[in-house]
């Protein structure tokens, strides 16, 4: 085939993809099912793939999302609308309650409250004094649309609750969907249920929506001064009481053994529930614990979904790529002939790492099982030995870097005396071209920069243009080359121009986790963040290589503290910190002012009972107050646990800083 020729069938597709994506975003009326838009989506990517030439902004591979309607006026939520982390088996449970453990610092006995995962559009509402004032989409989690008039179309939705139980101010959360029955006599109409559903919420006039038969059920709150309800079961009986429906299936449970037991028995009989289910939740049954464990930067401690079964399929491997990311990780990726599992089509399957492909001894033109769940990328389950070519060769991995030809290591982990399973590239800075690439991907994600129109592909494309080649060059682009690209015109360099511009107003943790040092997360940023307060004082840290402070921080142990020092010592990774400092607004961090600890200080040592320093520390900040690292003239109080260190006491004397037990700091905590 012609590049012209190719480029036409490119396009044909693109052109069809964006009719879909318009009939879905605008006209809520989707004309095709999930299955068949992927089918489309991924044929896009796989010409992508195949022919490097074929590039284009409006490309699924760079986007980062849909323009959010411009029908509706935006809210944001009270509470943020989180999604949940996901668990595919037994083992998962267990981890997630060993963690809970390990943030309490206590092994307790746990309930569980448990309820369907119904496959629906996620729904906040506002009641004051009895009225529902306003119903919001879920949106991005922090700001929905405002759908009110969409929502009191739903006979389940009550429009004013006179229980004298009810809270004076609450978010009732729910999710709206459309039973199976119902949806038949609409099918012509939308793809699927959940479409449906969807499309429905977004009808500009609510007399539209009310044609649909949509349903509610409540499942929590969002904002709420809760002073009576200890337990989530009971919230969903006082919700049933207040007016709303429940699911009938709710249920709770004190073990691992008992939600793995109910879970199996569930998936086999959800199909002859009225609505499409994709699993279960499991929430702390105790509100205080709930509110104890609290959030991570995307998901609630203190709840996970039980995902059913994984889809998976055979098919053939065609080749082994070996990918380089932000950190040097060489990760094989197994090119396998086009599947469809679970109405998506699969064409890449991640190998994980070198000792897998040894252990699975995986070849190159095996017959493979490839297994997809959730969200999960698709990885080869096992091979299919009756159906190897017997010229099959063993897959030699790379001792080299594919990339920048450096060479490759298993680093040796200090604990377990085992060398990792994954290969690195020895070179952790921009002088590695795929490296250098990942770290500009990872620079301008939503979690770190946000720049919207600057997408993995652009990224790609602006390397090969030689329009970036560090993060800061994203704050010098030449806009009017740009211009001159196919597929950009002057709306769309105008947005990306805003977007950037917007995205130099950022917060410390967010700039620290952008910058891309390994074992920096999200949440180990935030800590870091919390404990230097401002980018002046952390640049202090950096230029005086005093990264063995952090080691005060709970959550931040020698790993991070090495990968730190490793990170600028490296003197181009120096530099580029320097100059995006220079060029950013970096905002320190925003304590809250109204606590009961507001300008104090203090310092804990010793084991704390029951609870853990993270927690004693979120408590303490929570309450406008900050913890220290050393005993000195500006710390107030000295809080003493289980075998303290005899130094800080003494030093603590001898300054005359008061001295508390754990008992008497949790009073001053009420």
């Amino acid at each position: 085939m012609k590049d012209s020729e190719i480029k036409k069938l490119y396009k044909n597709k693109l052109n069809e993809l964006n009719k879909h994506n318009k009939n879905y975003f605008d006209k809520n009326s989707p004309t095709i099912s999930d299955k068949e838009y992927d089918k489309i989506k991924r044929e896009v990517i796989d010409l992508e793939k195949k022919y490097t030439f074929l590039k284009s902004q409006y490309s699924p591979s760079s986007s980062l999302g849909y323009p959010p309607s411009k029908n509706f006026v935006k809210s944001n939520h009270r509470v943020k609308m989180l999604s949940l982390s996901n668990a595919f088996n037994k083992d998962d449970l267990i981890i997630f309650e060993k963690k809970i453990f390990n943030y309490l610092n206590q092994k307790i006995e746990l309930e569980y409250s448990v309820e369907p995962k119904i496959d629906g559009i996620s729904a906040s509402l506002t009641y004051k004094d009895g009225i529902l004032l306003i119903g919001t989409s879920r949106g991005d989690g922090a700001t929905g649309e405002v759908i009110t008039e969409n929502l009191k179309t739903i006979k389940d939705i009550p429009h004013e609750i006179t229980d004298k139980d009810f809270p004076k101010d609450i978010d009732i959360r729910g999710e709206v969907f459309i039973k199976k029955s119902d949806f038949e006599s609409l099918k012509s109409n939308f793809a699927n249920p959940r479409n449906a559903a969807s499309g429905s919420l977004r009808q500009k006039n609510a007399e539209q929506t009310k044609k649909i038969p949509l349903n509610f059920v409540a499942y929590t709150f969002g904002f709420f001064k809760n002073k009576n309800i200890k337990k989530q079961s009971e919230f969903l009986g006082a919700l049933k009481k207040w007016g709303f429906k429940v699911s009938d299936n709710n249920k709770v449970f004190k073990t691992i053994n008992d939600l793995e037991i109910f879970h199996k028995k569930f998936e086999k009989d959800r199909f002859d529930l009225e609505y499409d289910v994709d699993g279960l939740v499991y929430k702390i049954n105790s509100l205080e614990l709930q509110n104890r464990l609290g959030f991570t930067a995307n998901s609630p401690r203190w709840a996970i979904a039980h995902k059913f079964s994984a889809d998976s399929a055979y098919s053939q491997i065609t080749d082994i790529n070996i990918q380089v990311g932000r950190t040097g990780a060489l990760t094989p990726v197994a090119r396998i002939k086009p599947i469809n599992i679970g109405g998506v089509v699969v064409s890449n399957a991640t190998l994980h790492n070198e000792d897998e492909i040894i252990r699975k001894d995986i070849r190159v033109g095996d017959t493979v099982k490839i297994e997809r769940a959730g969200d999960v990328i698709p990885h080869v389950i096992l091979v299919d030995l009756n159906k190897r070519d017997k010229k099959a060769k063993k897959f030699v991995f790379p001792k080299k870097c594919p990339s920048c030809g450096s060479e490759t290591i298993k680093e040796l982990n200090r604990f377990t005396k085992k060398h990792d399973a994954v290969r690195r590239c020895i070179n952790e800075g921009y002088d590695c071209e795929k490296i250098a690439i990942e770290k500009i991907k990872h620079f301008i994600s939503k979690e770190a920069m946000n720049i919207d129109g600057l997408g993995k592909k652009v990224v790609e494309n602006f390397w090969d243009l030689n329009l970036i080649r560090f993060p800061q060059d994203i704050y010098n682009l030449n806009y009017k080359k740009i211009l001159n690209l196919e597929g950009w015109g002057d709306l769309s360099v105008s947005n990306l121009k805003y977007s950037i511009e917007k995205s130099k107003k950022v917060s410390l943790d967010r700039f620290l986790y952008g910058i891309g040092i390994r074992h920096i997360g999200l949440e180990n940023a935030k800590l870091i963040a919390e404990y230097a307060k401002s980018i002046k004082n952390f640049m202090s840290y950096v230029n005086k290589k005093k990264f063995s402070e952090f080691l005060n921080i709970d959550g931040i142990g020698d790993t991070q503290v090495k990968s730190l020092n490793k990170f600028f010592n490296n003197k181009l990774n120096y530099s580029v910190f320097k100059k995006l400092s220079s060029l950013l607004n970096i905002s320190d961090l925003k304590l809250n002012k109204n606590g009961k600890f507001l300008n104090d200080t203090f310092m804990f040592t010793g084991k704390l009972l029951g609870i853990s320093r993270a927690e004693a520390k979120s408590l303490v900040e929570k309450n406008s107050g900050s913890v220290v690292s050393s005993v000195n003239k500006k710390l107030k109080y000295l809080i003493v646990g289980e075998k303290p260190t005899n130094r800080k006491v003494k030093q603590a004397k001898e300054l005359g800083i008061k001295i508390l037990s754990q008992k008497e700091w949790l009073d001053l905590l009420d």
